[in-house]
């Protein structure tokens, strides 16, 4: 049973600092045929569910606490009966929709998470939040980026908890030494690579964006 990468798409609204927005969230599931971990799970559990199947589900993993990532994550995770694991630094974030319920437990900057026979490497990405992640399997070629990176650049950094000198040193630093036909599977958009990634980066770095 190879592992795979399953997608979805769901719609709802991302709301911070006083605004709302409506949004549409990628949802990544990567595993075999018989497990799964989900990546993020923004609006709608069912459309969730329906992805994952039949399979055990070993962890919901969230690339940041924005809402449009996290909202549903703890009603996931006790149909699934998943632990929600996140990355320390953005329980400010996580707080704002769920201040009655924690994570069940921790990412770390080098840990990897074992699924369906491929690994994958959390690497800390602070900038568009200050806990973000990114998920970096070597076995399929792939990172998933959350809202670090996107096919147009850099995730958004004009919001609280947000830095965009931190941002760009991050995806410098820890995404472009990837090899460059490694796929990028954002938060948010199209896929993209790290080679295309690094054709435009010091343009996209030089007007801010």
């Amino acid at each position: 049973m190879a592992a795979r990468i399953d997608h979805t798409t769901t719609s709802g609204t991302f709301s911070l600092d006083g605004q709302t927005f409506d949004v549409d969230n990628n949802v990544w599931v990567v595993g075999d045929d018989a497990e799964c971990v989900v990546i993020d799970a923004p609006h709608d559990v069912d459309a969730i569910r329906e992805l994952v199947g039949d399979r055990t589900v070993r962890a919901v993993l969230c690339t940041h606490a924005h809402d449009d990532h996290v909202r549903v994550a703890p009603e996931l995770a006790a149909a699934v009966g998943a632990p929600v694991l996140l990355h320390p630094d953005d329980m400010v974030l996580w707080r704002l929709t769920h201040p009655d319920r924690e994570p069940d437990g921790e990412l770390t900057d080098g840990q990897v998470v074992q699924v369906g026979g491929v690994g994958l490497r959390v690497l800390h990405t602070p900038g568009h939040a200050p806990g973000a992640v990114c998920l970096h399997s070597p076995e399929l070629g792939v990172v998933f980026t959350g809202d670090t990176l996107f096919a147009g650049g850099p995730g958004a950094t004009g919001r609280s908890y947000s830095d965009f000198g931190t941002i760009t040193e991050s995806i410098r630093d820890r995404l472009l030494p990837l090899p460059e036909d490694t796929e990028v599977r954002p938060g948010h958009g199209e896929s993209t690579t790290i080679g295309a990634v690094r054709t435009h980066f010091d343009e996209w770095v030089a007007r801010g964006c």
